[in-house]
C-alpha cells in the first residue's frame, strides 16, 4: 500500500511547526545583522586608472601597437605588484603597510580590453585605501619610465583614487536577506524531518497507515468529571419529573 502525502497535510505539518519555522527564521536573521553590523570589519575600496603608452620608433600608431600594449598589461601587472614597487610603496607609506600586507590588499587588472590600468587597493581605513592606490600609481610611473626594456613612453594618472566613505563588504542587508532565506528552509526542512520521525498514534487515521487495516470501531474516553456530570444531570432531571408527578 503506497503512502501518499496530501497537500492539506503538508499545510497541517508546517501549521503544526510554525513556531519553530519562525524562531530559527528569526535566529538566522538576527545572527547575520549582529554579526554583519558588530562583529565584521568594514572594508573600503579606492581604485586609480593609469594609461601606459609604449614608444613607437616608427611615429604612428597603429592596431598592432594598441593590441601589443593591450597584451603587455599582464606584465604591468606583474612589475607593479613586485617587490621593488611595493618596497618603495612601503617607504613613502612610512611603513604603516609591509610588503605582505600590501601584496593581499592591492590588485591590478585591465579596464575590459582597452589600455587603461586599474590599481584597486581594498582597507579598513579609507583613507588609506584610497593613500596606498595613488601611491602605488605613482611610484610604478616613475619605475617604469625607467625601464629601457619595456619602451615605456609615458605613465599616466587618469583617475586619482579617491576616499569612498561606503564600504564595500560587508553588506548587512544581503546577508541578513541571505539569511532569512536559509533560516526559513532550514526550518521547514526541520519541520518535515521532525514529523517524518515523529511515530505516535493518535486517532483512527495513524492506525490504518500503520497497520494496514479498515478501523471497525473505537471506544471512546469517558473522563470522572464527565462522569459526575452526567449523574448530576440525570439526577435532576428524576428530581423535576417527580414535582411534575406530585403537582398533577
Amino acid at each position: 500500500m503506497e503512502e501518499t502525502i496530501s497537500l492539506k497535510e503538508l499545510f497541517q505539518t508546517i501549521k503544526k511547526r510554525l513556531w519553530l519555522i519562525v524562531l530559527l527564521t528569526v535566529l538566522a536573521t538576527t545572527a547575520s545583522g549582529v554579526v554583519s553590523y558588530f562583529l565584521l570589519t568594514p572594508i573600503y575600496q579606492s581604485s586609480t586608472q593609469l594609461l601606459v603608452n609604449q614608444s613607437n620608433q616608427q611615429g604612428m600608431v597603429d592596431a598592432n601597437q594598441i593590441r601589443t600594449n593591450v597584451e603587455i598589461i599582464e606584465t604591468y601587472k606583474f612589475i607593479i605588484k613586485s617587490d621593488v614597487i611595493l618596497k618603495e610603496v612601503s617607504q613613502e607609506l612610512d611603513g604603516k603597510e609591509t610588503v605582505t600586507s600590501l601584496g593581499s590588499k592591492i590588485s591590478v587588472g585591465p579596464e575590459g580590453n582597452s589600455q587603461v590600468l586599474k590599481i584597486t587597493v581594498e582597507h579598513e581605513d579609507p583613507v588609506m585605501a584610497a593613500n596606498i592606490s595613488n601611491t602605488t600609481a605613482e611610484v610604478f610611473k616613475n619605475v617604469a619610465t625607467g625601464l629601457m626594456d619595456m619602451n615605456i613612453n609615458s605613465v599616466q594618472v587618469i583617475t586619482p583614487a579617491e576616499i569612498n566613505s561606503s564600504p564595500i563588504k560587508p553588506q548587512p542587508v544581503l546577508n541578513m536577506a541571505i539569511a532569512f532565506v536559509v533560516g526559513l528552509m532550514a526550518g521547514v526542512g526541520l519541520a518535515f524531518l521532525l514529523e517524518f520521525l515523529d511515530n505516535t498514534v493518535r486517532n483512527e487515521q495513524d492506525v490504518e497507515k500503520l497497520l494496514g487495516l479498515p478501523v471497525l470501531g473505537s471506544i471512546t474516553i469517558i473522563e470522572d468529571k464527565d462522569v459526575q456530570e452526567a449523574i448530576r444531570q440525570q439526577r435532576q432531571a428524576k428530581t423535576r419529573t417527580r414535582g411534575e408527578t406530585v403537582g398533577s
